[in-house]
């Protein structure tokens, strides 16, 4: 009995602790709002984002894409129910996330459609919304409202190589493990390429073999072509 004591009190204790986090989180006067779209939510790249402390203003909510995640999970399609019950799962991981305020904001229980609910809010606040769906982002450009496409800014920070990539490539040093051989690319990004450590002050081609990025930056590891 002692030990189940224990273990609810660590529980409450974990808890009582995220909520003061939650709490005390910064709040920005003025920070822009950015209205979060069905689309968005299902697929749940907003998750990884938001914790990098990158995105800059308040994301909303609205209830109106809420409901529309409520009646796709409870609808008879299986694979729209399951994607609908994800990007519920991601509201509410989006409020624990330190990094970025997220509110749910109620606009009423009018017939509207959301798109228009989202275009509207994003007009009269000045915000700007965040969406993958096609057809909202061609309406919104054609109002002038302000869109952020996630597929836009994966395409803009994706290497620039892939592995079987050729190219030439200086050796300017020896690595840190036996044989190996550094270079750079233009924009920094360190090289190691196997079996070049006789390669020093030569210009060689060698073949990317897989890529390794952290949030300290992108290495490359590559091996010398042959012939």
């Amino acid at each position: 009995m002692d030990l189940f004591i224990l273990i609810i009190c660590l529980t409450i204790l974990a808890e009582t602790t995220f909520i003061t986090v939650k709490k005390y989180k910064p709040m920005r006067s003025g920070a822009r709002k950015i209205y979060v779209d069905t689309s968005v939510l299902i697929d749940g790249r907003i998750l990884n984002i938001a914790r990098t402390g990158f995105i800059d203003g308040d994301l909303i909510v609205l209830k109106s894409v809420l409901r529309e995640l409520q009646l796709l999970a409870d609808g008879k399609d299986n694979e729209k129910r399951s994607r609908a019950r994800t990007g519920l799962n991601n509201v509410a991981e989006l409020e624990r996330v330190i990094e970025v305020n997220t509110e749910i904001v109620d606009d009423g229980e009018g017939n509207k459609k959301v798109d228009e609910e989202l275009l509207k809010y994003a007009k009269e606040n000045k915000g700007a919304i965040l969406t993958l769906d096609y057809n909202l982002i061609k309406v919104a450009e054609a109002e002038k409202t302000e869109i952020l496409n996630i597929n836009d800014l994966a395409l803009a920070v994706r290497t620039e190589y892939l592995p079987g990539a050729k190219i030439k490539l200086r050796i300017a040093e020896k690595g840190s493990n036996r044989g190996q051989g550094i270079g750079h690319l233009p924009d920094g990004t360190m090289v190691v390429v196997d079996r070049a450590s006789n390669k020093i002050g030569k210009d060689i081609t060698v073949e990317f073999v897989r890529f390794h990025e952290t949030s300290a930056g992108k290495m490359i590891f590559a091996k010398i072509v042959r012939g």
